[in-house]
């Protein structure tokens, strides 16, 4: 399985934002630099942290992005579903009814994947 490169940016962007600066603005452009992407492009994944509740935007000259209250118990889960959303890895469209077997471990290894994934908070790795 793999995540999306907008996943990969997401998290290092929350980590960057926990270390450097959790209470002050940061802008786009510097956040961009510092992981060589397009500006623009991460725009648009701040734009999915900030919809998701994780981080705030101000706008204009002095303006840019800072983490929200409770930014401590932000989990990598939160952070990969506000990019991917929530949808399971493999939906079997092969009708087998609710019995489908290999529906059966694809989900149990979510649970547990999902589980160990909300126990991980980026505060706690900006720690180390």
């Amino acid at each position: 399985m793999k995540y999306s490169k907008a996943t990969n940016y997401a998290l290092h962007t929350m980590l960057y934002l926990v270390v450097a600066t959790p209470d002050k603005l940061v802008g786009v452009q510097q956040l961009a630099e510092r992981q060589e992407v397009s500006p623009t492009y991460l725009s648009k994944i701040l734009t999915k942290l900030v919809k998701a509740g994780m981080i705030e935007s101000s706008s204009g000259a002095n303006g840019g992005y800072k983490l929200k209250r409770n930014w401590e118990e932000i989990s990598f889960l939160d952070i990969i579903h506000a990019i991917e959303g929530t949808a399971s890895f493999l939906d079997c469209d092969i009708n087998h009814g609710t019995e489908c077997l290999i529906q059966k471990v694809m989900v149990s290894a979510e649970e547990k994947m999902e589980e160990y994934l909300r126990s991980q908070k980026i505060s706690e790795l900006a720690q180390k």
